[in-house]
């Protein structure tokens, strides 16, 4: 293992310069908003903790780099995008003195951590793989950050012996909120994590409110998938063998035969006069509207071909009614720069799909475009559906999860 140590020393003066431009970067895209997050990504000497990196890609704004895969050459551990972290950093509002649970170890993110707490804070990070943890720790180490509490164990249990936190900052992608990571918070605490709800993915600031917990703020994300108990993997349902597929995050009962061969079935289109923007918040709508859910993905043979539309080549939206489904698509409008959302649907019962999705897509824009956004509440698991706020219910192991869109005055 390469360590901060053996790095070039030659190196030092190009990553002082790529360290002030990517905080620049930062800065322009709004990733950092406050003088002290803006303050660690300075100082922090992020490529200390990727030594075998390039320092372009170590310094990148939008680059994450993989540090670990598993056999299947999946990655399973990285050192996170420069932009996300910046992000949950503000999202966590940590202030000096704080107590902080880091969920995922790699090391860069402690440090930062470490600069904003710091020396009357305490920073203790969690990994389940031992190679993850000997790493953050020599890495910490020879970066200069060795008070930080390096623990091998699965995070699911927390880390009760450095308890109460004021932060839990999750860096791995969470499917649930285990119990302990709320009891391990003082009663001012906060949680901040990825979170994915129904395939969707993004990064949430939640606040203690009462029994459960109640969102501040949440932001689109990407990370490698939580290990250990708190692992979930999605369901990958083939409809062209491993070319496309329906990612489904639920356990609903559905009819793959007739899904595959709607794929081969005319494709019906439906346009809904909606301008094709705001698409974070467009796909996180659908995706807590439709009753039964998933992300059409494809590889790039199919959308070459044209079986299904560029749009599915990271995950897109899709709505499933019995053997049919539908699934956003866009149109570039005469005489300007914009685009139309439209909906491609196959199957029997195509024209019913489509016409189900493009209402909802008149619903966010005439609701919903450019306002608040959504509400997300994780109630405990007991929690009678007579004491929950009405939305879309997810059930997982330890919650159940409440996702609202309120009405403002104005619409």
């Amino acid at each position: 293992m390469t360590t901060a140590r053996d790095v070039d020393t030659n190196a030092a003066p190009r990553a002082d310069e790529l360290r002030t431009a990517m905080v620049a970067a930062l800065r322009e895209m709004g990733a950092i908003q406050t003088e002290p997050v803006a303050d660690v990504f300075r100082t922090v000497e992020r490529h200390l903790f990727a030594p075998d990196a390039p320092l372009e890609m170590v310094y990148a704004a939008n680059s994450a780099v993989v540090t670990k895969r598993d056999e299947a050459g999946l990655a399973i551990s990285s050192l996170s995008a420069a932009h996300i972290q910046a992000v949950m950093l503000e999202q966590a509002q940590i202030r000096p003195g704080m107590r902080v649970l880091e969920v995922g170890s790699g090391g860069c993110n402690a440090a930062y951590l470490t600069k904003l707490v710091g020396p009357a804070g305490q920073v203790t990070s969690v990994d389940i793989d031992p190679d993850i943890v000997a790493s953050a720790k020599a890495h910490l180490a020879a970066a200069g950050y060795d008070q930080v509490n390096v623990v091998l164990a699965d995070a699911e249990n927390g880390v009760p012996d450095h308890a109460p936190y004021d932060r839990v900052i999750v860096t791995a992608g969470a499917w649930d909120l285990p119990p302990a990571w709320s009891d391990q918070l003082n009663g001012g605490g906060q949680i901040v994590v990825p979170f994915r709800v129904r395939g969707l993915t993004r990064t949430v600031a939640f606040e203690r409110d009462g029994d459960h917990l109640t969102s501040r703020d949440y932001r689109l994300c990407g990370f490698v998938p939580m290990q250990g108990i708190g692992a979930h993997t999605e369901r990958r349902v083939p409809l062209d063998g491993d070319e496309v597929v329906l990612r489904v995050d639920e356990d609903k009962a559905l009819d793959v035969d007739s899904l595959a061969a709607a794929l081969r079935s005319p494709r019906l289109e439906l346009w809904s006069g909606v301008e094709f923007d705001q698409v974070d918040e467009l796909d996180f709508w659908i995706g807590t509207h439709a009753p039964v859910f998933g992300l059409l993905t494809a590889q790039d043979g199919p959308i070459e071909c044209g079986l299904v539309a560029p749009s599915a080549k990271r995950g897109v939206p899709t709505l499933v009614r019995g053997g049919s489904f539908a699934y956003r698509t866009k149109r570039p409008i005469d005489g300007t720069d914009t685009f139309e959302t439209g909906v491609y649907a196959h199957g029997p019962d195509a024209r019913a799909v489509a016409e189900e999705y493009v209402e909802l897509l008149r619903r966010w824009d005439r609701d919903h475009r450019g306002r608040r956004g959504a509400v997300i509440e994780a109630y405990p698991a007991g929690t009678p559906s007579t004491a929950l706020p009405q939305g879309c219910v997810v059930d997982k192991k330890h919650t159940r999860v409440v996702i609202s869109w309120p009405r403002t005055q104005a619409s």
